[in-house]
């Protein structure tokens, strides 16, 4: 077994093997040897660009860590580049200021043209792992632009325990889709998951002429989103919701309310049809406002 000139030293040194005996020391080797052979045999097919998109990404104190991303995706996929692809943040405006909507949605468009787009049109197959950190608009107009034509993994940063890695799927999960009374209203729909959203909020923005329809789970709260299968059933319940809604009014614009985690959000943006579906406008809780400010729209004719 081949281990350093120090390790080499002390393990000699143990002339009875009562601290490293003959048998630890083959444990320890096919262990390694174990090791190796998971690593190395991965498919070359399982290469994924690692995607970082947030504000400061490139501080310390950051969650997105190229490093922590890269445990997240192994063993099932690895990095096709030694540094990650990233989607900075720079806008100085305030986020209460459409200023910075606009900017920030430019900012956006531009790096994903820049770094995304070339890579999508590799001759190989393409994957991405995505994580982000960022207002739920931003994260929403950038699932827009991924669509669910390219393959990406969108993973969540989870509080308990504090990692990116998924974690077991929770037994009796499902999402629930509450119908308006009346659809003469133009269409709103509310996303309550991680927090819910009172409709008084939505209807403070809107005025009252408004039909609103409802995304959640019996009790919504900011760490719900545990497993990857998770995400596929919100993937499935936000296609029909949204088809429910353009099946109800038509081409109106659409307002949406979201309190959703990253991943739902960029997800949220992958199901959208562009072709089919009505322009969106996302609205965001904005504490120095007191409430919900228009930010991003999506689809709509500039």
């Amino acid at each position: 077994m081949l281990v350093c000139h120090d390790c080499h030293k002390t393990i000699d040194q143990d002339k009875k093997g009562d601290r490293y005996s003959a048998e630890l020391l083959k444990k320890w080797k096919t262990a390694r040897e174990a090791r190796v052979v998971i690593v190395t045999g991965i498919s070359p097919s399982k290469k994924s660009h690692v995607v970082l998109f947030g504000a400061r990404i490139s501080e310390e104190a950051s969650p997105l860590q190229f490093e922590r991303a890269v445990e997240a995706v192994f063993p099932n996929r690895f990095p096709a580049e030694e540094r990650p692809v990233k989607l900075s943040m720079v806008c100085e405006h305030d986020d209460s200021s459409e200023k910075y909507w606009l900017t920030e949605s430019d900012n956006l468009c531009a790096a994903f043209e820049r770094h995304i787009t070339p890579r999508i049109t590799e001759t190989e197959p393409c994957h991405f792992s995505m994580f982000a950190f960022a207002p739920q608009p931003l994260l929403i107009l950038l699932g827009s632009l991924l669509t669910d034509k390219i393959p990406v993994d969108v993973y969540q940063l989870h509080r308990e325990p504090p990692n990116w890695q998924w974690q077991p799927h929770p037994s009796g999960f499902e999402f629930r889709t509450r119908r308006p009374q009346r659809t003469e209203g133009e269409p709103v729909l509310v996303i309550s998951l991680s927090a819910s959203v009172a409709h008084s909020r939505v209807t403070n923005v809107t005025g009252e002429n408004v039909s609103i329809w409802e995304l959640t789970i019996d009790e919504p709260h900011n760490d719900f989103l545990k497993s990857q299968a998770q995400l596929v059933m919100f993937r499935e319940a936000a296609r029909k919701v949204i088809a429910a809604i353009g099946n109800a009014h038509g081409s109106s614009s659409l307002r949406i309310f979201p309190a959703m985690p990253v991943a739902c959000a960029i997800e949220l943006g992958r199901v959208r049809m562009p072709k089919s579906d009505m322009p969106w406008e996302i609205f965001d809780q904005n504490n120095k406002r007191k409430g919900f400010i228009p930010t991003i729209r999506i689809g709509a004719t500039k």
